[in-house]
């Protein structure tokens, strides 16, 4: 079967339901952010600049290497460079905590990569997917208005990050009590839409898991090792390093998901990258933050 030809089970309420899931996430983690948080990129702008550096271009030449070696399904190859062109994925700031990480920096980048993703998604997305032959041309073959991806993504991302920021500054006190079950429950919420359109279309998964396991594997392990190295070979400390690395590793495949369904058509060959991402890198980063973890408590055992 060609992979262009598989259309996921989905329906109209279920992309509304998933534009509301990732809106409740932005909303969740703005809920945490201060103005703090946005000055420390100036502040340190040197772990910053390395950090969105590693994130908006070494993850997507990262990506098009893979692309480039492996050649891919023109569809897998765009779910890719989707997935790619997202901002950071809520999960980081968790992961960093974990990993002995720069809290602050991991905070800062996620709220910075997450405010202007409603340009940089789109723009990075459409530039980076002419550089692969197979996917520009599959591009062609589908009408995308990339307007109406700036307002969909400011709309589902932008807004009720903004939101958040306001309810968090406006209403302190009501923000301490809803945070931490904001932030579960959409997480919760997420994972089950995830874990449910794999289900509803597990044919489809199983007939290419071995596909999508190695491109995913490769192309997060690219991520979180590239962003490490970067950070390494640019002198800065073991704390930013493992922070960069994780920013970069661990992308907002939600958002990609919900793209994939309002402007493609939930084209299977995309949206199967996007969700199998979306549980892979919590695998990853869960297992690369607990390794950095125990690292750490190594050496203060040590020293």
């Amino acid at each position: 079967m060609d992979l262009n030809s598989v259309k996921l089970n989905f329906n109209k309420d279920s992309i509304l339901l998933i534009n509301i899931f990732v809106g409740i996430i932005m909303f969740g983690i703005a809920l945490d952010l201060k103005k703090a948080d946005f000055v420390l990129l100036f502040k340190h702008p040197k772990a910053a600049l390395i950090g969105i550096l590693s994130q908006f271009f070494l993850l997507p030449i990262l990506t098009l290497v893979i692309l480039f070696i492996l050649k891919p399904h023109p569809g897998l190859a765009l779910g890719m460079i989707l997935v790619a062109a997202c901002p950071g994925g809520n999960m980081s700031n968790f992961f960093t905590l974990l990993s002995k990480g720069n809290i602050a920096l991991s905070i800062s980048l996620t709220a910075f990569s997450s405010t202007v993703s409603f340009l940089t998604t789109p723009l990075g997305f459409f530039s980076w997917g002419s550089f692969y032959e197979p996917s520009q041309n599959l591009l062609k073959t589908i009408s995308v208005n990339t307007w109406e991806m700036f307002v969909s993504i400011l709309i589902i991302l932008v807004i009720p990050l903004a939101l958040g920021i306001f309810v968090s500054l406006v209403f302190p006190i009501f923000t301490s009590k809803i945070r931490k079950t904001i932030r579960v429950t959409s997480i919760l919420l997420l994972a089950f839409f995830i874990v449910g359109a794999l289900v509803a279309n597990w044919k489809f998964f199983l007939e290419y898991i071995h596909i999508l396991f190695l491109l995913v594997l490769l192309m997060n392990a690219a991520g979180l090792g590239g962003g490490y190295l970067l950070a390494k070979l640019s002198g800065l400390p073991v704390a930013d390093r493992r922070t960069i690395a994780i920013e970069t590793g661990i992308q907002n495949s939600s958002l990609g998901l919900a793209l994939v369904f309002n402007f493609f058509d939930g084209l299977g060959s995309m949206a199967m990258i996007c969700a199998w991402w979306g549980i892979w890198h919590l695998i990853s980063g869960w297992g690369i933050a607990t390794y950095w973890n125990y690292r750490s408590k190594t050496k203060e055992q040590i020293t």
